[in-house]
């Protein structure tokens, strides 16, 4: 662990804390079919002793791994806590994953027991599951399987005091995402996920006056270490939300100060309030004097971020027009950058010293570097990962004997010390002209344009690269109401086609831009839990229509 970042407590201790100090405080707000239930730090650690006691009634031996699989809600946390208190490590499951996903993680992770939450589709995760695991359901659960949260608690007895853990002790196995081949079991140990709030602080100040949704996966890295590890720190209040039908009010109801989403939903967000004021019209509005901050008001209060003092975006670059857009109104977007190896604690943009398009400093107690030969981005972070559970080779070949970690991406670094990433060492591909194409760049310069929602550049032995695109969900409405046409959609894609061809060396130009009919999303498999294309899936999805598009010698081709 790097010196620069002095971690005193565990996510325990951080807890036991203001149990303590703030014990009537409100620390987790849940929502349900209309009703909203506060949990106070007293409740919440009332709750987690209790079940707590129950897994350890169970004959677990110490430091196995327990299984947590559900969406977004506060027993994930009451859960997560009650795991450390009896000793074991918490192994967090996508809630949108296939049956074979399931399997392979409860096998491979050896877990002993699983928790089950809210889900979207459990029959389908449940094939998964081993027919001899023991289930427990927590209160908000879709199934009727396993023990449910109120039978276990009364049948064993709480843990008393308030035991804690080692800093170098292994708190967690998080599993990659996946995009391609099995998933990894990143190990991260107690020290390192609370390294994040406590570098955090460097450059954003919390308090336990803040308040926050959750709502991005906390089965991924980059919920809990954003989100779950501050509030233990900070003592803030975390509210969460039911879905999609109910965001917008549970996102008022909340009213957060800190506030971090995806570059897609960042979108979405800004297309929401193009249909109720459209953009020339806001653009009028803007330029008229005392008018205006009234209309940036109004759009803020609309969207539930008027009192956001800090917002993120990660994952994905997001394009300059809407980083623009978000800042004419006074929201600041910060974008970051990080991995599962390193518990998204790597860089980010600072207040005041953002660049477009680039992923800021390395954060406090993090450096960075870049491989002389490939460009490959070297991180050394105080959050880096213990290793890949029982995949000692593949520890070894990416974190590196002076600790720094591959990352396998590619970037620059500017002369102020911010990054950018320009793309994936391995995801380079080779045409059949012998010439290497990174599609990333290319990719984020199609999706710039407002009618692409998402795109997959690929070629690999052909002549000429081709990009997948996924038309935008207002163009995809316009399309079915018929204010555009296939051929009005087509003309502008030629053009976009041309215009992205025009800042590509010749061997990278796109041979054709081919619409596919359905979105990609989590659950038809070809996004990632936190949205990135799984090229593998999408490339053999299509793979065998390739030569008929090349032979049609179209710029635009619908599929």
């Amino acid at each position: 662990m790097s010196n620069a970042i002095n971690v005193n407590r565990t996510p325990l201790g951080a807890f036991y804390r203001w149990e303590k100090e703030t014990p009537d405080k409100v620390y987790l707000t849940q929502p349900h079919k209309g009703v909203v239930t506060d949990y106070t730090w007293a409740d919440v650690g009332k709750a987690a002793r209790a079940m707590a006691g129950y897994i350890k009634s169970q004959g677990i031996e110490p430091k196995s791994q327990i299984a947590l699989m559900s969406n977004n809600c506060a027993h994930w946390i009451i859960t997560d806590l009650a795991i450390w208190m009896a000793d074991c490590v918490t192994v967090p499951l996508y809630p949108t994953l296939t049956g074979d996903s399931v399997k392979y993680i409860l096998e491979h992770s050896e877990s002993k027991m699983l928790f089950v939450g809210p889900l979207g589709d459990w029959n389908e995760m449940k094939r998964g599951v081993p027919a001899d695991m023991p289930i427990v359901r927590l209160p908000l659960a879709t199934c009727s399987d396993g023990t449910s949260w109120d039978d276990a608690v009364k049948s064993a007895k709480p843990v008393e005091g308030s035991p804690d853990r080692d800093l170098n002790e292994m708190a967690t196995i998080v599993y990659t995402s996946g995009s391609t081949g099995n998933p990894k079991g990143v190990m991260t140990s107690f020290g390192a996920m609370m390294s994040i709030p406590t570098g955090l602080q460097e450059l954003l100040p919390m308090s336990n006056e803040d308040r926050v949704l959750s709502y991005l996966p906390l089965s991924h890295v980059f919920e809990r270490g954003a989100l779950e590890m501050p509030s233990l720190e900070f003592g803030y209040h975390i509210f969460f939300t039911e879905g999609l039908d109910t965001f917008v009010t549970d996102l008022k109801r909340a009213s957060p100060t800190i506030f971090f989403s995806v570059p897609r939903l960042w979108s979405k967000f800004q297309g929401g309030v193009f249909a109720k004021l459209p953009k020339r019209k806001q653009d009028i509005l803007f330029r008229i004097p005392f008018i205006n901050k009234k209309v940036k008001r109004k759009i803020l209060e609309q969207l539930g971020l008027q009192n956001v003092k800090y917002a993120g975006t990660g994952s994905a670059p997001l394009p300059p027009d809407i980083l623009g857009w978000y800042r004419s109104l006074g929201l600041e977007l910060l974008e970051g950058y990080g991995m599962s190896e390193n518990f998204a604690y790597s860089h980010s943009n600072r207040p005041g010293e953002t660049r477009i398009g680039y992923v800021g400093h390395p954060a406090p107690g993090v450096e960075c570097k870049l491989d002389p030969n490939t460009g490959e981005i070297l991180v050394k972070s105080p959050g880096t990962m213990m290793g890949y559970f029982k995949n000692p080779e593949k520890t070894a070949e990416d974190l590196m004997p002076d600790g720094f970690l591959r990352t396998g991406d590619k970037g620059e670094i500017d002369d102020q010390g911010r990054l950018k990433i320009t793309g994936r060492v391995k995801e380079i591909f080779k045409t059949s002209k012998g010439k290497y194409v990174a599609p990333a760049p290319i990719e984020n310069k199609l999706t710039a344009h407002p009618m692409i929602e998402v795109c997959c550049v690929s070629g690999a032995d052909q002549a000429q690269p081709y990009a997948l695109v996924v038309l935008s969900e207002e163009a995809r409405a316009e399309l079915k109401s018929g204010e555009a046409d296939r051929e009005g959609i087509e003309t502008e894609l030629s053009v976009l086609k041309a215009e992205v061809n025009a800042t590509l060396d010749p061997h990278e130009h796109l041979q054709c831009l081919v619409i596919v009919n359905d979105p990609w999303t989590i659950e038809s498999g070809f996004l990632t839990p936190t949205m990135k294309i799984k090229r593998n899936v999408i490339e053999d999805t299509y793979n065998a229509k390739i030569e008929g598009w090349y032979n049609s010698k179209k710029d635009v081709i619908w599929e």
